[in-house]
């Protein structure tokens, strides 16, 4: 193995555990601040979506109102054909196809919020899930994510010139 290909893959590596630290420390911390206040903020699609906000933070995925917006809207859509249609495999299987046209007509794709109406069959939560679970975890997880990468970006270099 030459230096440069040991290097490079050194800096994948290191880049890889410090993404996977940031994600597990905001789901750690979603998870503690749900058991504080009693609000459930955890849902499953959030550890995919920490994958990829943490993972490839310039991806159009990635962007805060795709994020927050298709978890919101795709939780909606599984609320609504649970509450109105009730609990059975065709108004899950609609839920997700009416969630998939909306993520796809709006133009705010995020992909791991077209599973949020697969866990709102199967755990058949109220309206309030909408509110807590959807739009508060997710605009808590983009928080996170964002100061993260604030955090681990490196300081801007000062070059001082003489007699200045």
């Amino acid at each position: 193995m030459s230096i440069a290909h040991a290097t490079a893959h050194r800096h994948r590596v290191s880049q890889a555990v410090l993404t996977g630290l940031g994600g597990g420390l905001a789901i750690a911390t979603l998870a503690w601040v749900s058991d504080r206040c009693g609000w459930p903020l955890l849902m499953g699609s959030l550890g995919s979506s920490a994958v990829l906000i943490f993972g490839y933070p310039d991806s159009g995925f990635c962007r805060a109102k795709n994020v927050i917006g298709a978890h919101v809207m795709c939780a909606a859509a599984g609320l609504i054909c649970l509450h109105w249609l009730g609990p059975s495999a065709p108004s899950a299987g609609l839920a997700v196809g009416l969630s998939m046209a909306v993520m796809l007509m709006t133009g705010v794709v995020h992909p791991p919020a077209g599973s949020n109406p697969l866990l709102v069959f199967a755990l058949r939560p109220g309206w309030d899930f909408l509110w807590t679970t959807a739009l508060l975890g997710s605009i808590s997880l983009v928080l996170l994510a964002r100061a993260w990468h604030r955090l681990r970006k490196p300081p801007p270099i000062l070059i001082h010139h003489a007699g200045e």
